[in-house]
C-alpha cells in the first residue's frame, strides 16, 4: 500500500509577482526549491490565506537569492503581489519509506525571506 503524503511545504510565503500575460505556473526562489526538495516543473499545491483560493500549477525555478514568488497565468486571478501562500507538493510513498517520513517545512518571514526550516509541524493547542 502506499499513502499520499505532505513532502514539502512553503509557508506564508508573500507573492512577489502575479503576471497574467504567462503560460502558466508558479515561480519559486531555487535555494528555497532546493531546501524543500521540490523539483522544478513539479506538480505544486497553492492555498492563498487571504483570500482562500486553493488552485494546482507546477513550479519553475526562479533565480537564487531573489526571494521571487511568482503566480503566472490564470492562477494570477487567485493570488495578487503581497498576498501570503500555502504552497505544498505531496508524494506517494510506501509503508517502508513512512517509517522514518517528515515533510520538509519553510517557514516564510514577514518580509518574505526565510524564517527558519522544521520537519515536524507544531502542534497548537486551544
Amino acid at each position: 500500500m502506499h499513502a499520499i503524503m505532505l513532502k514539502a511545504k512553503l509557508h506564508r510565503a508573500l507573492v512577489t509577482h502575479s503576471v497574467l500575460d504567462y503560460e502558466g505556473s508558479c515561480a519559486i526562489d531555487g535555494d528555497w526549491l532546493d531546501l524543500a526538495g521540490i523539483r522544478e516543473y513539479e506538480q505544486i499545491q497553492l492555498y492563498n490565506v487571504d483570500n482562500g483560493e486553493r488552485f494546482t500549477t507546477y513550479a519553475i525555478r526562479g533565480e537564487e537569492g531573489s526571494r521571487i514568488i511568482s503566480v503566472n497565468g490564470a492562477a494570477a486571478h487567485k493570488a495578487g503581489v503581497g498576498q501570503r501562500l500555502i504552497i505544498c507538493a505531496y508524494a506517494h510513498y510506501s509503508e517502508a519509506e513512512l517509517v522514518d517520513f517528515k515533510p520538509r517545512i519553510l517557514y516564510m518571514g514577514a518580509e518574505g525571506e526565510l524564517s527558519h526550516t522544521s520537519n515536524a509541524i507544531p502542534v497548537q493547542l486551544a
